[in-house]
């Protein structure tokens, strides 16, 4: 049976995701659950898809994704499921799937036509689970939904590129545990765009002239501990999702502090990439 995954904005404190796990259980009692994560902020659409997108290729083809972030039904926000990467995914159509399609197009999209028959201020529970488990039991989408062509666009926090290729100009999208902050400058857009040219990266008011490929570069190991950088000092550098990331070196929320909060760098504020 597939897997079927979880991603939502609901936190683990309330009774949301402990009730669809369980109706999941109900119709399916040897679904296989893995939660992604539950501590998205609220409403977050572009941390939804930053996470989901570095997520969902780790689990086995056929995988099963909802997405409940910012999912209430209206007229402005429809619910959607399609085939993507050989990956199903049950989401409102609130220009998530823009970010996670980025590179690769749906084979199938569907608008959810079952509302007519379900009455709810919780879709997650009531809509997505239904459809999870109708398409976990080898059902179709056409038999959920009708066959749509576009889903919403969400171009806001998209990179730009100047008309001389002199300069790539992104957002700060994420800012992870560790309080580091990661772009939406892509390692191959940095590539494709530099082309081997020296560069300086600006992120409010510090200046990077290397991107490093393991936090560890900045240490000199050839001289004694006490010689080496220590704990806290800025870097940029291309992270395991292959995203431009700033960061502390050994960064410690309770101690040292991450790049967040010590270089003033939070969700939507500018970073810049200069060529030479």
């Amino acid at each position: 049976m597939s897997i079927i995954t979880l991603t939502t904005d609901f936190g683990t404190k309330d009774h949301f995701v402990g009730a669809v796990k369980g109706t999941i259980y109900s119709e399916l009692p040897n679904a296989r659950i893995v939660d992604i994560s539950h501590h998205i902020s609220p409403f977050n659409i572009t941390e939804t898809a930053y996470i989901l997108k570095n997520a969902y290729k780790s689990f086995p083809e056929g995988s099963i994704h909802i997405i409940g972030v910012d999912s209430e039904l209206n007229e402005e926000n429809k619910h959607i499921a399609l085939i993507l990467d050989n990956h199903y995914f049950i989401c409102p159509d609130n220009g998530v799937i823009s970010l996670l399609a980025s590179e690769i197009k749906p084979e199938k999209i569907v608008e959810i036509n079952i509302h007519d028959r379900i009455e709810t201020s919780f879709p997650v529970l009531d809509v997505f689970v239904k459809v999870a488990c109708h398409i976990a039991r080898g059902g179709t989408l056409e038999v959920i939904g009708k066959t749509i062509l576009n889903f919403k666009q969400l171009v806001e926090l998209q990179p730009s590129v100047s008309s001389d290729s002199s300069t790539i100009s992104g957002n700060i999208i994420y800012v992870d545990n560790y309080g580091n902050s990661i772009s939406n400058i892509s390692k191959k857009l940095f590539q494709e765009i530099g082309k081997g040219r020296d560069f300086e990266v600006i992120a409010n008011k510090y200046s990077f002239k290397k991107i490093n490929t393991k936090y560890s570069d900045i240490i000199d190991f050839s001289v004694s501990k006490e010689q080496r950088q220590k704990d806290g000092t800025r870097l940029a550098i291309f992270n395991t999702a292959n995203y431009l990331e700033i960061a502390m070196f050994r960064s410690n929320l309770n101690t040292v502090g991450g790049a967040s909060s010590l270089l003033g760098l939070n969700y939507r504020d500018v970073i810049t990439v200069k060529f030479s």
